[in-house]
């Protein structure tokens, strides 16, 4: 393996070398300049460490690759004041164990980047705000979902009912008037996208956010046009309040005939130290659904400590209540359920 590096790093040294000596000698201003173009690499490995309980059921340990990434992205200036971007970011390395499962790729000798998390392109400026294309976190969840999307491990965060995916996104944030931005997205579904079997759709997204001084307010709306049975908007409310070293968020999401979510997160911040500690509930209402009028609710403590400037250990304890919403598969492979489910963890993240 040091061999194969060792070769690639010559290569691609001798490369840049010989691209250099085509143009002639170069000053220092310029070779600044020549990287300074060049696109930013960047990624993380991320390690954890789980134990997982049912009350009444089953108890495992599981170390696991918790989302490591490879990604590039690059800017440069089209004209004075608008800028050209793009971002590639894949995921699926299992960092965990290289004859780990892939998916059936490369036939279970390295796993790979085989997921792809983000890609997209567009253009940005001061006067008009941000237009981009492709696949991104949407606009609702980057609005108005602060806690489900906070931890690390979030293996029983509650989810919030809204169906509009990540990818085919056209997405536009205005620039802030007086603090007020209106953020909008849609997500193109063609006649012949197999994702979507053949059925033309337009789901569309739309936010407010106004910031403040140490305050933030939120509202988003989802469409959901998606055809997942119910046709009803998700709505989604957030406020945020920041005072020093201490954050506080609070959030409600509502879909008629489906779900209401609701949970309050507070984070405090002391020199390399962070400690965070949320409660959320999930009361279902779809009365075809599984668990129609029942809660489920969760809270989570986390303590995360910074090594330095590149990486950070953590950990996070889970406590999932509320009524017997919890699934489990029992000794006889039939599927059981409990009233309160813990997880423990803790972890390790790298990052460049």
């Amino acid at each position: 393996m040091m061999k194969k590096t060792l070769i690639a790093s010559a290569i691609a040294a001798a490369t840049f070398s010989g691209a250099v000596m085509a143009q002639g000698t170069m000053s220092a201003a310029e070779m600044a300049a020549k990287m300074e173009s060049m696109p930013t690499v960047y990624g993380n490995i991320q390690y954890a460490f789980a134990h997982d309980n049912f009350d009444g059921g089953p108890s495992t340990v599981e170390h696991f690759d918790n989302g490591s990434t490879l990604g590039v992205k690059h800017d440069h200036e089209i004209a004075p004041g608008i800028t050209g971007f793009f971002k590639l970011e894949l995921e699926g390395l299992n960092a965990d164990d290289k004859n780990g499962d892939d998916n059936g790729i490369n036939d279970g000798d390295f796993a790979g980047l085989t997921e792809l998390d983000e890609a997209y392109i567009g253009v940005k400026g001061d006067s008009f705000g941000q237009v981009w294309v492709g696949s991104d976190d949407s606009t609702y969840e980057r609005a108005v979902t602060e806690i489900a999307e906070y931890f690390e491990v979030a293996t029983i965060n509650q989810g919030v009912d809204y169906s509009t995916g990540e990818g085919d996104l056209v997405q536009y944030m205005s620039p802030s008037f007086s603090g007020l931005s209106v953020w909008a997205a849609v997500q193109v579904n063609g006649d012949a996208d197999s994702r979507t079997g053949g059925t033309k759709s337009y789901p569309y997204q739309l936010a407010a956010v106004y910031e403040m001084d140490g305050l933030e307010l939120a509202a988003a709306v989802d469409s959901n046009d998606n055809g997942d049975g119910n046709g009803e908007n998700t709505y989604g409310l957030r406020a945020s309040y920041n005072i020093n070293d201490l954050r506080v968020t609070g959030e409600y999401h509502t879909r008629k005939d489906a779900s209401d979510t609701f949970g309050v997160i507070g984070y405090y911040t002391i020199g390399a130290n962070q400690f965070a500690l949320s409660y959320e509930m999930t009361q279902y209402d779809d009365q075809a659904a599984e668990f129609a009028g029942l809660d489920s609710s969760t809270i989570t403590l986390q303590a995360l400590h910074n090594l330095s400037d590149n990486m950070y250990v953590y950990f996070e304890g889970y406590l999932g209540g509320g009524d017997e919403v919890w699934e489990y598969e029992d000794s006889q492979g039939n599927t059981a359920v409990t009233d309160e489910r813990t997880i423990a963890s803790v972890g390790a993240v790298y990052y460049f």
